[in-house]
């Protein structure tokens, strides 16, 4: 029996580093241990999921279902979101003279991770006219994304240059809401955030997740009914997450009694998971302007097995988000 638990745990592990090596096939440059770079790629997996939730964010305008009703018109959003996340916080020792991969516990603290947006769509069509409602409305979608510096522990992730990114999509209005009708309507949104560095330094070392860039197509389904100054909005949808990025690792160690610093260029990271999302919004004032507060849950991704450990939490969790904005129409 306890050979079987041992050939178990055994299976798993060389299964998680086989998941956690997925990045670190191409040829590692001479002289920099496999080890950094699957640390460096299980540091990925962990932060991509739940920065691409608090990118993709639930309802595509806050408070919406329908379309606007027709050419000209318009909104405009002004968003703050954030994922309920957990990033590192024990210091795990990076070492060049490792021989092989060796599994860590990068621990987890949990941090809210923000994001701020500002987003607006216009009327193009108003639909076909069908009893007390239109069909077939369209509006385009278009938005700026921001990410402002969040730093927990050992681990701090911040912008790079740009101080936001463009994100663009289209919404078909399935029914346009009148005071009979809800507003039901698809969407879809290319949400892109601006190119972000993550630096974990454990003691005087560094490894750094460099030039990295996330994007989240969102996939949303909404209905949502306005009820004199108050206003209740409910969707599902589907997320794809994908992130790309380059890392290099900075190692300070003595070999030998000679103290050595080793600046080491890993091969590039990529990271995609699809994730299922749920959102509820409520939303107060007049039809012109609204305060909306959201809560939705994003289901957990695929499993991404990685060969270092987070404090028990997985690479691709499940996890919380929120938003809180104020909706203008004119």
């Amino acid at each position: 029996m306890v050979a079987m638990v041992a050939s178990v745990v055994s299976a798993s592990a060389v299964s998680a580093r086989a998941a956690s090596a997925q990045n670190c096939t191409n040829p590692v440059p001479s002289g920099s241990p496999v080890d950094l770079c699957i640390k460096a790629s299980d540091l990925f997996a962990f932060i991509v999921p739940q920065v691409g939730v608090a990118l993709a964010g639930g309802n595509t305008i806050l408070g919406e279902g329908g379309t606007l009703g027709g050419w000209g018109k318009r909104s405009v959003t002004l968003r703050l979101s954030a994922v309920n996340g957990t990033l590192p916080a024990n210091s795990v020792p990076l070492t060049i003279t490792r021989s092989g991969a060796t599994g860590d516990d990068f621990g987890a603290k949990r941090t809210a991770v923000p994001m701020p947006s500002l987003d607006a769509a216009v009327g193009l069509f108003s639909g076909i006219p069908l009893g007390l409602t239109n069909v077939g409305g369209v509006d385009a979608l278009i938005g700026a994304t921001a990410i402002p510096t969040v730093t927990s522990g050992r681990l701090s992730l911040k912008p790079q240059d740009k101080a936001f990114a463009l994100s663009y999509g289209v919404r078909l209005g399935l029914l346009q809401e009148s005071s009979l009708v809800p507003g039901i309507g698809l969407s879809y949104m290319r949400r892109r955030v601006p190119t972000l560095n993550v630096d974990y330094t454990p003691n005087n070392d560094t490894l750094q997740v460099q030039n990295m860039s996330l994007t989240a197509n969102a996939i949303r389904a909404v209905i949502s009914k306005r009820f004199l100054l108050f206003g209740i909005a409910a969707g599902v949808g589907r997320d794809e997450i994908e992130g790309v990025t380059g890392a290099r690792a900075v190692v300070n160690e003595t070999i030998s009694g000679t103290a050595q610093r080793a600046v080491i260029t890993l091969p590039t990271l990529s990271e995609k998971t699809t994730r299922n999302t749920a959102f509820v919004n409520a939303s107060f004032g007049l039809s012109i302007a609204r305060i909306v507060a959201e809560y939705g849950r994003s289901s957990a991704g695929s499993l991404r097995q990685t060969l270092n450990t987070f404090g028990g939490h997985q690479a691709n969790d499940a996890y919380s988000y929120g938003s809180v904005g104020l909706t203008v129409r004119f």
